[in-house]
């Protein structure tokens, strides 16, 4: 099993900055690609970045690339989103996710924390 806590959520101008982190326990983390989406009121859950287990492949959605930068530190057991030049349209709960070795979709989510962009 493994545990996801995201935080770091919050409320920002658009064109400001946020930085999400998400905490795992439960399970070797340097074994896990990880990876972020968000939900949207009245819309379906989005992919928005992955990262592959050893941090070296990243992959993000075309609305977030050059924009959002997805990372994470095995040795800290934390994967973050940097969220640059936030826009409107980028409110949603933002989840983390991990995918175990050999598994074809994410097995363990977080919570989610609200992010809010004003315009």
């Amino acid at each position: 099993q493994v545990q996801l806590v995201e935080s770091g959520g919050g409320l920002v101008q658009a064109g400001g900055s946020l930085r999400l982190s998400c905490a795992a326990s439960g399970r070797t983390f340097s074994s896990l690609a990880m990876g972020w989406f968000r939900q949207a009121p009245g819309k379906e859950r989005e992919f928005v970045a992955a990262i592959g287990w050893r941090g070296y492949s990243r992959n993000y959605a075309i609305s977030v690339k050059g924009r959002f930068t997805i990372s994470k530190d095995n040795a800290k057991n934390t994967l973050w989103l940097q969220m640059n030049s936030l826009k409107p349209e980028d409110t949603a709960v933002y989840y983390c996710a991990a995918q175990a070795e050999g598994s074809s979709w994410y097995d363990y989510w977080g919570q989610g924390t609200q992010v809010t962009v004003s315009p």
